[in-house]
């Protein structure tokens, strides 16, 4: 186990695989939609990592089933799960109480622009949002409360939830567990051993385009919302 003394370990994914594992990672994901308080923490380069360590993670927890593919199966199936059961609990969030979000003060983990960016996000792509969503850090965080707070119909919610959770974990996962295996064998690469450069290009994969938006795109006028009624657009 390495040696964690600092703050910046909070967006190391071997941090939580370490110090919670299986569990935690499952918490992570969960927590990152249905307490809002995860956008922070390392979502997609979390689920890449933890697959290249799945085996390891399904072994320590129930005990290996002999099979790379199951156990990853199992691994991305679990975390699937905590990600749907996240996004369900955010949507009834925004439908009971998601209004008077708009009128809660910033704090430290609290940004009311982000919800603001998120239901225009939903606005633009409709349904599909809530399967794109999951792919885009922030984003994904908010996403399900405006789904609630605008009245998505609930079972088409659940359908894009479960169809968005399914292809996000099962993507990163098993990509984290083949590519390790494919780099060691075809070139001798340990990607256990380049997670740093990993969770880089990972960070900047999924954030170049929320950065391209940010310098190049159109300004948001957040204005527009001061007089909005929400509570009326969640009746």
């Amino acid at each position: 186990m390495e040696d964690y003394n600092s703050w910046k370990d909070l967006l190391n994914p071997e941090f939580y695989i370490d110090n919670g594992g299986f569990w935690l990672i499952l918490f992570i994901i969960f927590a990152e939609t249905g307490l809002f308080i995860g956008f922070f923490l390392p979502g997609d380069s979390l689920l890449f990592v933890s697959g290249i360590y799945a085996v390891k993670i399904i072994e320590e927890t129930f005990g290996s089933t002999g099979s790379d593919f199951l156990d990853t199966t199992i691994l991305a199936s679990c975390v699937a799960i905590a990600a749907i059961i996240g996004n369900e609990v955010g949507y009834y969030f925004g439908r009971k109480t998601g209004p008077a979000l708009y009128k809660k003060q910033d704090t430290m983990l609290f940004k009311k622009k982000y919800l603001y960016q998120a239901h225009d996000f939903f606005e633009k792509n409709g349904a599909l949002a809530i399967i794109m969503a999951r792919f885009l850090p922030v984003v994904r965080t908010f996403t399900p409360i405006v789904a609630g707070i605008v009245r998505m119909d609930k079972k088409e919610f659940l359908r894009d939830n479960v169809i968005g959770a399914v292809l996000w974990s099962f993507i990163l996962i098993f990509a984290g567990h083949y590519l390790d295996k494919l780099f060691m064998d075809q070139f001798g690469i340990d990607l256990k051993k380049k997670l740093e450069l990993i969770i880089i290009v990972i960070i900047l994969i999924t954030t170049v385009p929320v950065i391209i938006k940010f310098l190049f795109g159109k300004k948001e006028d957040f204005s527009k919302y001061e007089n909005h009624d929400f509570d009326e657009e969640s009746k």
